[in-house]
């Protein structure tokens, strides 16, 4: 019989994941994303160490441990490139690490980021990350400067309405 049609068990299926790429990038951090890298990775050794025995005999667990331990692997490194930037030594009429920017459309349409690091950003929540193309398209702007934002649909023009750094 073809082993097409051999049902593996779940230990040899999927053994190994697949890393967590690591940005190429600088591994720029706020201190609120400092604190939550490494808040992170105590939450991630906790479970490891609550994982670990039970993946003797428990394969869910085996596989929930593998994905702890991968995880854990990405967060070291996370930590060990991270570096601080404090935003409020940043220059504060400009767009730089750390800003919270408020940017007007053509359109008329106003919406306000925080420029902050890659494990801290959630678009969501209005915190973008310093390596995204609207970033780099405000990144050294002034209040007034206009800048051309490249996104997938199209080009888009946004006015710098204002540049806060929160403590």
């Amino acid at each position: 019989m073809s082993r097409a049609f051999v049902k593996e068990s779940d230990d040899e299926m999927g053994d190994e994941l697949p890393e967590r790429p690591v940005p190429g990038h600088a591994n720029y951090v706020t201190p609120r994303g400092l604190e939550q890298l490494r808040a992170r990775m105590r939450e991630l050794a906790e479970s490891h160490e609550q994982l670990k025995p039970l993946s003797a005999e428990d394969s869910e667990a085996r596989r929930k441990l593998r994905e702890v331990e991968r995880d854990l692997r990405y967060f070291v490194a996370q930590l060990e490139r991270a570096e601080l930037v404090d935003p409020a030594l940043q220059p504060k009429d400009e767009v730089r690490f750390g800003a919270t920017v408020s940017v007007e459309d053509e359109t008329g349409r106003r919406e306000t980021f925080s420029i902050v690091g890659d494990d801290e950003a959630d678009v969501v929540a209005g915190r973008i990350s310093w390596a995204s193309p609207l970033s780099r398209s405000l990144l050294g702007a002034r209040v007034g400067d206009t800048v051309k934002w490249r996104r997938p649909a199209g080009e888009l023009d946004v006015e710098i309405i204002s540049v806060v750094y929160n403590k």
